[in-house]
């Protein structure tokens, strides 16, 4: 295929990437750009620039070379933030931000440069391209954790959003993951495009473990609640602990205490735990780590997870858990087959080799493994900071995708990472252990 094929190509797909933004900006009531549900986090306004401002300064500006018509904008909308060690982003001096119109008319110019530009032949390079897409497909599922913190009256409900899928999942138990080598990364020529932090491809051996075959869920979760686990220091580190204590958190983010009992949180709704007990717990990293020290076990390493998703007993490295097949909806709850999670295991033909199920999809899966560049990293010539700025020993590895992930960034060496006090993603989590099936006790 020509690269102006691949590049028109890929344009297609960043058209259908933006129709995709404005319809989630779309789900917002009037009025509420300006509504920052996540305290750490910009407004939604930031972020109706950001989009724009990147696919600008990455591709307009340092690909294309093409001249600046609002410098202003591209660089106020041009990063985000992700502050540590605190609960709230407090700005020495808050941006006077523009209106939404302004903001808007940005938007616009800037798409209608860049197909001008690439319709014309103008070569950017299908790298440039590719990059702008992952990067709009990702703020998509960013967009929709700040839109679930958002109050109910301050969003519109989808015409045609699925049902909430409810009912049981497949029963939980343990499986055996035999010893083996796994492969991280990827080669370079081997992606169409990729992030600096999937590169090069590294090859670690892993000692055989013991696994969920399903990912924690509610109903297992509510056992370390009712149990006092948000009330046992032992079970947290210091820092963790003192992040639960300021936070008052006495239960996950995700649920709410009601009259009668809990009830789990969605984009539109609210659900009894009891219609959802069966969904995977979307918790913290510090709040997973806490759950698998009281059931006796541990949150598996990066590559414990690749040795489970993607090994087999053959030797071979399969590119997703079910084989080399693309990803689809049968393999999993990603690509917005449904609008919140599906019950824990519901994905059969997603299991990986082993027999573990839903290790891709249904939400990102936490790892122990703090997140850092890998032998050989080099950092995107570009965008330096895109994953050098994290490599800070405060940012653990997620693995698999959720319900929000684009299906295009289902690919075994898509790394994605947050700060361990951070519980608004959807993420979930499994236990690992060393022993053989029946040696775990809880606390």
């Amino acid at each position: 295929m020509s690269r102006a094929a691949v590049e028109e190509g890929l344009l297609t797909r960043l058209r259908v990437a933006w129709e995709r933004s404005d319809a989630l900006f779309a789900l917002l009531e009037p009025g509420s750009l300006m509504e920052r549900p996540i305290a750490l986090r910009q407004p939604f306004i930031f972020y109706l620039g950001h989009l724009p401002a990147f696919a600008w300064n990455q591709l307009g500006r340092a690909a294309l070379g093409l001249p600046s018509f609002r410098p202003d904008f591209d660089e106020l909308f041009e990063r985000g933030i992700d502050p540590m060690g605190v609960d709230a982003y407090r700005a020495e001096q808050e941006p006077a931000w523009p209106a939404p119109e302004a903001v808007v008319e940005y938007r616009d110019r800037v798409r209608r440069s860049l197909e001008r530009a690439l319709d014309g032949g103008h070569g950017a390079g299908e790298q440039a391209v590719a990059m702008c897409l992952e990067h709009e497909l990702m703020h998509h599922e960013t967009l929709l954790y700040m839109f679930q913190q958002l109050a109910f009256d301050r969003k519109r409900r989808p015409a045609r959003v699925p049902a909430l899928p409810t009912g049981p999942g497949a029963p939980p138990s343990l499986v055996e993951v035999p010893g083996g080598r796994v492969t991280l990364g990827a080669r370079r020529d081997s992606l169409e495009f990729g992030w600096d932090s999937e590169f090069p491809e590294h090859e670690v051996e892993v000692p055989g473990f013991t696994m969920d075959r399903t990912p924690v869920r509610n109903s297992e979760y509510l056992e370390f609640v009712e149990a006092g686990g948000y009330r046992d220091q032992r079970l947290w580190s210091l820092e963790d602990w003192a992040w639960r204590q300021r936070r008052g958190l006495r239960h996950p983010l995700s649920w709410r205490l009601r009259e009668g009992g809990f009830a789990c949180v969605t984009l539109f709704e609210e659900v009894p735990l009891e219609a959802a007990g069966e969904w995977p717990a979307y918790v913290s990293w510090a709040e997973a780590a806490a759950f698998a020290r009281w059931r006796g076990t541990r949150l598996p390493s990066e590559a414990e997870f690749h040795r489970a998703a993607h090994g087999a007993p053959d030797g071979e490295t399969r590119a997703h858990p079910w084989g080399g097949d693309p990803p689809a909806a049968a393999h999993g709850n990603f690509d917005f087959h449904h609008w919140s999670p599906t019950p824990a295991g519901s994905h059969p033909a997603g299991a990986s080799a082993w027999g573990v199920l839903g290790l891709v999809g249904n939400g990102w899966e936490w790892t122990s493994s703090l997140f850092e560049p890998l032998p050989g990293f080099t950092p995107l010539p570009t965008y330096p900071g895109y994953s050098q700025d994290f490599f800070d020993g405060r940012h653990y590895v997620l693995l698999g995708a959720s319900w929000a992930t684009d299906a295009r960034l289902v690919r075994r060496s898509f790394r994605n990472w947050f700060q361990p006090h951070y519980p608004y993603v959807f993420a979930k989590f499994r236990c690992v252990s060393n022993g053989r099936k029946g040696d775990r006790t809880h606390h």
